[in-house]
C-alpha cells in the first residue's frame, strides 16, 4: 500500500509531545481510519493466517479458549489477580 502524496513521518511537532499525548494522537488517527472499515484493506497474508488458524481449530477444537475465558483471563491480569 502506498500513499498518494507524501506525508512527513512523524508529523511536525509529534516528537515534542509527551508520550501519553503521542499515544492519544495515534489513537485519534486510528479512530478516524476505523470509522470507515470498508476502506481498510485486509492484506492477503492476514487472510492466510486466519485460514490456517481456522484449519488448526477445526483439527483440534479443544486446543483453544472461548472468548469468555480469554476475556476473564485478561480482566484478572488487569486487576493483578493470579489464577
Amino acid at each position: 500500500m502506498s500513499m498518494t502524496h507524501a506525508v512527513p513521518i512523524p508529523p511536525p511537532g509529534f516528537d515534542d509531545l509527551p508520550v501519553d499525548e503521542q499515544v492519544e494522537y495515534v489513537q485519534s488517527l486510528w479512530e478516524r481510519i476505523s470509522a470507515r472499515p470498508e476502506d481498510v484493506a485486509v492484506p492477503d497474508w492476514h487472510r492466510a493466517v486466519i485460514r490456517e488458524r481456522l484449519v488448526q481449530l477445526d483439527a483440534n477444537p479443544q486446543a483453544g479458549c472461548s472468548w469468555s475465558e480469554v476475556r476473564d483471563d485478561l480482566l484478572r491480569r488487569l486487576r493483578g489477580i493470579k489464577r
